[in-house]
């Protein structure tokens, strides 16, 4: 039995490969990769490597065994049919008889686009039969704190969210319930709305860059149509743009505050404060 983590050399894969290697033997991880080198230092470690792509289903054939626990993460090629790229993963799991297959999807009360295809896969895994669990996960603080230098250089945070709160957390706190949820037990068939602990606006994150850089760093709210056009003119792609536009009406409506107290639950801690993760990223 293995514990299968796939797109385990992303950001949020990467973190969850560390924390299962705190807690199980390495051979009894196995990481799936599109690219073998970037896993070489995981192989190092004595994890077993298996290279496979959501867009090439052959490749999934074989990989999966009978008891094996799954974490199927989210793929981010969101002009490459996410939800049939999941459904391969999904598939070659009800072949296999795998004994639990978690999905990283998105917050119940997120209704922007983004949580279109995160619907739609959770619907393919339930019909699947699967024994499942639906990691919902909120924000990362790393969405912002890993974008600093243009907030820096023009000492403003701009954003369409109003005056909308959220509640996001690390990914290290993400990959930590997920890892909670791999290794322990009783989570078949259970849904988890995950969050941070405190909830924060975007002009109380232009204060905390305030005190921690000693610049005036202020908050500008404008419309989704200018935020759109800022993010283009920055270079990025047209989906993208849609995306992350449509997330900041969420958070002006509240949709991105996810209050349950699951992910402190499961993790048995409580999540990573912003302020954490903003000290972090300015030391870099």
């Amino acid at each position: 039995m293995s514990i299968v983590v796939t797109g385990a050399t992303g950001h949020l894969g990467r973190h969850v490969v560390e924390q299962l290697l705190e807690k199980v033997p390495a051979e009894q991880i196995t990481a799936v990769v599109r690219d073998e080198a970037k896993g070489a230092d995981f192989a190092a470690r004595g994890v077993r490597l298996a290279v496979a792509d959501y867009n090439a289903p052959e490749t999934f054939d074989g990989l999966f065994a009978a008891g094996d626990k799954v974490l199927l993460i989210s793929g981010n090629e969101f002009d490459k049919g996410r939800v049939r790229q999941h459904q391969v993963v999904i598939d070659a799991a009800v072949a296999a008889g795998v004994a639990l297959l978690a999905y990283t999807s998105a917050p119940g009360s997120l209704t922007a686009a983004l949580a279109d295809d995160h619907r739609a896969t959770e619907q393919v895994l339930l019909a699947s039969g699967l024994p499942y669990v639906l990691l919902r996960n909120g924000w990362y603080h790393e969405n912002y704190t890993e974008n600093l230098a243009p907030v820096l250089a023009h000492s403003a945070v701009v954003q369409a969210a109003g005056e909308g709160r959220m509640t996001s957390a690390s990914r290290a706190d993400y990959a930590a319930a997920a890892v909670a949820v791999l290794t322990g037990e009783g989570h078949e068939n259970a849904t988890y709305e995950l969050g941070g602990d405190e909830t924060w606006s975007f002009a109380e994150y232009a204060a905390e860059l305030s005190r921690q850089t000693g610049k005036e760093i202020g908050y500008t709210p404008v419309s989704v149509e200018a935020f759109s056009e800022i993010l283009a003119g920055a270079g990025l792609p047209g989906p993208f743009v849609a995306i992350l536009a449509g997330v900041d009406a969420s958070i002006e409506k509240g949709e991105l505050a996810v209050t349950s107290g699951d992910l402190s639950r499961l993790i048995g801690r409580p999540t990573t404060p912003l302020a954490e993760a903003v000290a972090a990223a300015l030391k870099d």
